[in-house]
């Protein structure tokens, strides 16, 4: 079953209506219900969709990049890889579940997959630390990334983090330096790295693992220096100015395509990603490859001066 978000109350109202026609419909041995009242239903939701999900606001897009629903990265693993084998710890702490890695093939190619995990439910969320990692799981990055290298396997990450655990245990093991080197790993790599932002971008969390010969953000996606309750903290003293913050950013993924930070834009089903995971798993895979096979053209060190020429480019131009 869908879960709402509060800008779409009207929408909730009028899919639950026909739910409750269909039941009747399926339960009643004397059918009053017509098939026309449920087609005109449908048609309003259809309608609604396309008119709302066309002009969303920045904030609007931001509760869609966090929606519950969305899929995660696990989803995307299990239906772009075949044969994924996960590979765990950081050989110097212990092993970090807020980030995955690991190997498979899409089709005949063989992939380093490395990502951000929220979970799904309570359980989930509180055993992936809702994608928040600790030092440890941009270590473990670093190694996975390294041993890509090595045997000349690109390396494709997802994004998805409100940005990296700030407690002091983190800070205490060298959050910001296992940060920084995890974004000079991914930079300095002799390999192809292609980046997706599949829900939030937050933070240095985000960009350890996005520091990629090509960027790419689902629709309904943000990405972000900091989240915008964090900065509404920080600019106005109170969070409840979240949505002023959000917009001021230039968080979403069209702002930042003009800006030059993203490559492309990948459409998502109408109503967003949580609506039809298996077309946007799809319609990622599809990227994955044609972008896999456009930076195998080239030679090591083409693709390290490229994705430090994208990178130092962003500088100059903001």
């Amino acid at each position: 079953m869908v879960s709402y978000l509060d800008f779409e109350k009207s929408l909730s109202e009028i899919e639950g209506k026909i739910r409750e026609l269909n039941e009747i419909r399926l339960s009643s041995d004397d059918n009053n219900v017509s098939i026309d009242d449920i087609s005109k239903l449908e048609k309003r939701s259809q309608d609604w969709l396309e008119e709302k999900y066309s002009n969303l606001s920045t904030w609007e897009k931001t509760q869609v990049a966090r929606h519950p629903n969305r899929p995660h990265f696990t989803n995307y693993a299990e239906g772009i890889l075949d044969d994924f084998v996960i590979l765990s710890g950081d050989r110097l702490f212990g092993e970090d579940k807020a980030i995955i890695g690991g190997l498979g093939k899409i089709d005949n190619q063989s992939v380093m997959l490395i990502g951000h995990e929220k979970g799904n439910d309570t359980e989930t969320r509180l055993k992936h630390n809702f994608g928040m990692a600790h030092p440890e799981g941009y270590r473990k990055s670093i190694r996975l990334m390294r041993l890509a290298e090595q045997f000349n396997i690109p390396v494709i990450t997802f994004v998805d983090t409100p940005g990296a655990y700030p407690g002091i245990g983190a800070e205490e093991r060298g959050q910001s330096e296992a940060i920084a080197r995890s974004t000079d790993c991914t930079l300095s790599l002799k390999v192809p790295v292609i980046s997706i932002i599949i829900g939030e971008g937050g933070s240095g969390g985000a960009i350890a693992l996005a520091a990629a010969n090509k960027v790419f953000m689902l629709e309904h996606s943000i990405y972000t220096v900091a989240s915008p309750e964090a900065s509404a903290s920080i600019l106005w003293r109170s969070s409840e100015r979240a949505k002023d913050a959000a917009e001021s950013m230039k968080i979403t993924a069209n702002d930042l395509l003009k800006l030059g930070i993203i490559d492309k834009i990948i459409d998502e089903p109408l109503g967003g990603a949580h609506r039809e995971p298996i077309q946007i798993i799809s319609q990622v895979k599809s990227h994955l490859k044609d972008t896999i096979v456009e930076l195998n053209q080239f030679t090591e060190l083409e693709l390290i001066q490229k994705r430090r020429d994208k990178f130092l480019e962003i500088g100059q131009n903001l």
